[in-house]
């Protein structure tokens, strides 16, 4: 039975979380999520072999497919398989406190809101967490740029630790989106055009060697990919193109089972 009356499922899409996986799975209240799922994208150290030792579900990318198609599977095994209603992303990275998966859950749970978003700025102090200057002031421009487009305020819109209701996720179009870290915009993009409900929740935010991050060539690129979204935001709304995340999911087709298997990542559930 759910411990609240809407299941919660805490999802961690892994690759290479090896150094942290069990700090990070320690941090999570059990009290708080019903179910963990843990997505291993082929990584290249121990993650999959130390996930199988913790009790969660565990399943497994045979090849790589980018952040963002890690997310996918997260999301899809959870909506068709797990019965979530609730999904909280924590990184296994343990930038991220999982500690704070509470406060993230709580406004899902009382209906206020159609997904929360941790805010490493209201936070408070993040240079002096360890977040590097350029991609604090990176991170400044870009978040205005996006309120300005989406008319709407959030204090920061780059955080990786979000929980998500289950009408938000089934209301988009999630295969459309990239498999690269640009998926976080384009979900949010996705949702404001919903006209979903998003509220944001104080988080801090550690910088260590463990911790994954994207260094600053392809922080460029991840910032030019953000604006390409707004840019196809405004047309989209403007009745002027409907750029391909923002048009409905196409019904899925029936397909013979050996092919389905074929094209499906392969499945591991852990106790």
């Amino acid at each position: 039975m759910p411990l609240h009356e809407k299941k919660v499922i805490a999802v961690l899409p892994a690759y290479n979380a090896e150094q942290t996986l069990h700090a990070t799975y320690e941090d999570i209240p059990k009290d708080w999520v019903d179910e963990i799922l843990l997505v291993d994208d082929a990584s290249r150290d121990r993650t999959l072999e130390l996930a199988r030792q913790l009790p969660m579900r565990v399943v497994v990318h045979p090849k790589n497919r980018g952040y963002g198609g890690n997310q996918k599977t997260c999301y899809r095994t959870v909506l068709d398989e797990m019965g979530g209603e609730i999904v909280v992303m924590v990184h296994p990275d343990h930038q991220y406190d999982p500690k704070i998966v509470p406060e993230l859950v709580k406004p899902l749970l009382r209906g206020e809101c159609d997904a929360v978003f941790g805010s490493r700025m209201l936070g408070g102090r993040p240079i002096e967490g360890g977040m590097p200057k350029w991609k604090y002031f990176a991170n400044l421009f870009l978040t205005m740029v996006e309120n300005a487009t989406f008319y709407i305020f959030l204090s920061e819109y780059h955080s990786g630790f979000r929980a998500y209701s289950r009408k938000y996720l089934e209301s988009i179009n999630l295969e459309a989106n990239s498999d690269d870290f640009v998926f976080d915009t384009e979900i949010i993009a996705q949702g404001v055009a919903k006209g979903m409900r998003i509220r944001e929740v104080p988080i801090s935010t550690r910088y260590f060697d463990e911790a994954s991050q994207i260094g600053f060539w392809r922080s460029v690129r991840y910032g030019l990919e953000i604006l390409k979204t707004m840019f196809f935001y405004k047309l989209h709304k403007k009745h002027i193109y409907s750029y391909r995340i923002f048009r409905d999911a196409a019904p899925p087709l029936r397909m013979a089972t050996s092919s389905a298997e074929a094209s499906s990542p392969r499945r591991v559930a852990e106790r």
